[in-house]
């Protein structure tokens, strides 16, 4: 009994030198994620978890893909984009704080009788992942996928949160944000979209590494036509507060 006691008195301390370990790391990764996320309110994002696993992937498959990446204000960015990105992806962006739960209920319920699963995250949370994360179905992902979104959404701004969306986001084989894009496919600054581009743009969003904007296919032409649809059912008006924002 004396020999347990001792081994008992031993192993104590370390559980509690652990613990506080533990506890530390926990504290550190709160305060890290929380004033990095403040940092990204104003600092532009050259660098995201997507653009570099994408490119050791492409490394690990033996293909050189190079990377086209800058980074635009969103007053250079034409309206027509952030419109139609918002029309595809979340109508109701400019109304939630982060999370579509009706749009969730619907998939939860669609996804039990589908075999292609059927997502509805947010822009937000799509913004959060891009700049934060990696992609992966994992709970945990998953789970802080909502912490950082979260942040975001107390921290930025809808303004802010679209326009970091628009120069992350993945629009073909190497090619990352709305500039980046709009050069490679129209030879033309993103200020300068038409409103069929910039639809083709948002209508390839689901998987811009199989579609391309310049060779729609018919799956993508209909993309187009129900973003046109959202855009008349949200109305002009639906956008006057991310533009006095």
């Amino acid at each position: 009994m004396g020999y347990i006691r001792r081994g008992y008195a031993k192993v104590k301390p370390v559980a509690k030198k652990l613990h506080k370990i533990f506890l530390w790391s926990v504290f550190a990764f709160f305060v890290s994620t929380a004033l990095t996320v403040l940092a990204y309110r104003w600092l532009p994002i050259y660098a995201t978890p997507l653009v570099l696993l994408r490119s050791a992937e492409y490394a690990l498959d033996g293909k050189w893909v190079s990377v086209h990446k800058d980074w635009t204000p969103i007053e250079e960015i034409s309206p027509h984009l952030q419109k139609a990105v918002i029309a595809s992806e979340d109508p109701k962006f400019l109304s939630h704080n982060g999370f579509d739960f009706e749009a969730i209920a619907k998939a939860i319920d669609a996804n039990k009788r589908r075999k292609v699963k059927m997502g509805a995250s947010t822009i937000s949370q799509q913004t959060a992942k891009n700049v934060f994360l990696y992609p992966s179905r994992t709970y945990l992902r998953k789970g802080l996928e909502v912490y950082f979104t979260v942040l975001i959404e107390a921290m930025w701004d809808k303004k802010r949160i679209l326009e970091v969306y628009l120069n992350v986001i993945e629009l073909g084989h190497g090619i990352y944000g709305a500039e980046a894009a709009s050069q490679y496919y129209w030879k033309k600054p993103a200020s300068k979209l038409a409103q069929g581009e910039a639809q083709l743009f948002a209508a390839i969003l689901p998987n811009p590494r199989r579609w391309s904007p310049k060779k729609p296919t018919n799956f993508v032409l209909r993309r187009r036509n129900f973003i046109r649809r959202n855009l008349v059912l949200l109305g002009h008006g639906y956008f006057k507060p991310l533009s006095d924002s």
